[in-house]
């Protein structure tokens, strides 16, 4: 039998169980525990110093910001934050690791018990746990390419030793690949409304492990898991978990037993590696840091904390729906990004219909730019021209179609919808005498639509408004030509 074929039988049988180790780096001027700069881009091992290596003699100071911005982070996953809780070493060795250990935090971390709501399968939503939020620094970076080399050395780039990190953990409540999406999607936009860190992935600000495993369905056991690392976006996490789930199944449907690994993901191919053996938490010897108190949060910083937390992307989501009558996806995209959102709501509060203006910038506006390859600040319409637009709609003062025709001049000469409305100056026709002698000229032209419209036919009318629109070049008022039209017909 094909693999394919042995995977696809398989998946019916087993039930995925995921958890995802999210990796943050925070948006502090400062490195973790020195005053180097915490900065990507920078010239190879410039931003280093004696703490970030390890050498003898050089203690940690915490950084007071990255405190700050960790405990938002955590109180913005709704979890529990420790008002104490310890630094750990966390041993290993790893060329990019110069001190031999990370200092990071184990057993008592800063926060525990938060979630996450994610839209589920049957149109309602589903609370993925977060078992906990703590703080780490992050190692540097071993370069494998890029030099004439590169076939016999690694480089190392120490930059990156120090910086702040948050790592965030969650239960293994996924069980999909989609859930998997939609958790890290909602977890990115949290993060980002927060302004803790700029997740860039591609810089490696936001990097994200996954662990994975089957069982038998209807089993409560788990099966032995997988991590798959090396997993540069969204999108690849979800075909990374859906190959390793097929992978899992297929090993025990042959009869074989899946092992406790690290995998890597090749994007090219579309496929896990083994890579080594899963490390458990003995290997790394824990030990409490000798060099750091343990960290005391107060409740009083807990809620001073708490006071700077901004709306969050799904509440913003249920008020904007609520508030400006939108439609939920609408919703969905306007809150997607904080400062989409904050640009609709100034916008909004200005504009006769707000539902109309989200759908402008929506459709007229991000149609167009996402057929150009643009992003919303490219845009050569700014939101004072989209709500102009949504009110001249609103007013009967054009129609949709002459609408379209200006947004296309503007996306052509590159210019503001205000600029290309008052060189253009688009008349609507709402006089009803004028509208209804062109439905009169266009029904005497076509006798042969008028009888399939009476013997039934009821979407002539389309037909009908299309002609006068075509004869008034487009500016006859739509809801009166309607209205006449049927008017007439029926008569």
């Amino acid at each position: 039998m094909p693999a394919t074929a042995i995977a696809s039988d398989a998946l019916t049988k087993y039930e995925p169980v995921i958890g995802l180790e999210v990796h943050v780096q925070l948006l502090t001027a400062t490195k973790a525990f020195c005053g180097c700069a915490n900065r990507f881009g920078a010239e190879p091992n410039t931003n280093i110093c004696p703490v970030c290596l390890g050498l003898p003699g050089a203690l940690p100071v915490l950084n007071a910001k990255a405190v700050e911005f960790a405990t938002l982070a955590a109180l913005a996953l709704n979890c529990q934050v420790r008002e104490r809780s310890i630094f750990a070493r966390k041993n290993y060795f790893y060329p990019d690791l110069p001190k031999g250990y990370q200092i990071s935090q184990y057993d008592r971390p800063l926060a525990e018990h938060g979630w996450i709501e994610v839209p589920a399968a049957d149109g309602g939503s589903k609370k993925i746990g977060i078992t906990r939020v703590h703080m780490e620094e992050d190692a540097g970076k071993s370069l494998h390419e890029g030099f004439a080399d590169s076939a016999t050395r690694t480089y190392l780039d120490l930059n990156r030793c120090g910086t702040p990190l948050i790592e965030i953990v969650s239960e293994p409540d996924i069980r999909t690949p989609d859930e998997a999406f939609e958790y890290l999607t909602r977890l990115k936009e949290i993060l980002l409304y927060t302004a803790v860190s700029d997740c860039n992935m591609e810089e490696g600000s936001l990097r994200c492990d996954a662990n994975v495993s089957v069982r038998p369905r209807g089993q409560e056991k788990f099966g032995t898991k997988a991590e798959v690392k090396n997993v540069n976006s969204f999108r690849f996490i979800r075909a990374a978990l859906e190959y390793e789930i097929e992978r899992q199944a297929e090993v025990i449907e042959s009869g074989g037993s899946v092992a406790q690994e690290t995998r890597l993901w090749n994007s090219n191919e579309g496929r896990t590696y083994s890579m080594r053996s899963k490390e458990q938490a003995h290997d790394y010897r824990y030990f409490p840091e000798p060099d750091l108190p343990p960290l005391i949060v107060t409740p009083e910083f807990i809620a001073g904390i708490k006071a700077k937390l901004p709306e969050l992307p799904e509440a913003r989501r249920k008020r904007m729906i609520a508030e400006y009558e939108l439609a939920e996806q609408d919703a969905h995209t306007l809150a997607a990004s904080r400062e989409f959102a904050d640009r609709f709501e100034a916008a909004a509060k200005s504009a006769r219909n707000p539902r109309r203006v989200a759908n402008v910038l929506l459709n007229e506006v991000g149609g167009r730019l996402k057929a150009l390859g643009l992003e919303q600040g490219q845009s050569p319409v700014s939101m004072a021209g989209i709500v102009l637009a949504a009110d001249l709609l609103d007013e009967g003062k054009i129609s949709s179609r002459q609408m379209k025709q200006l947004f296309d001049v503007c996306f052509e000469k590159g210019e503001d919808f205000g600029v290309v409305y008052e060189r253009e100056r688009p008349r609507q026709i709402t006089d009803a005498a004028a509208i209804e002698k062109l439905v009169d000229e266009v029904i005497a032209a076509n006798p042969r639509q008028v009888e399939q419209y009476r013997a039934g036919k009821k979407t002539m009318a389309g037909f009908f408004v299309g002609q006068v629109m075509r004869a008034s070049h487009g500016q006859a008022n739509p809801a009166l030509l309607n209205e006449l039209v049927v008017k007439k017909l029926e008569g």
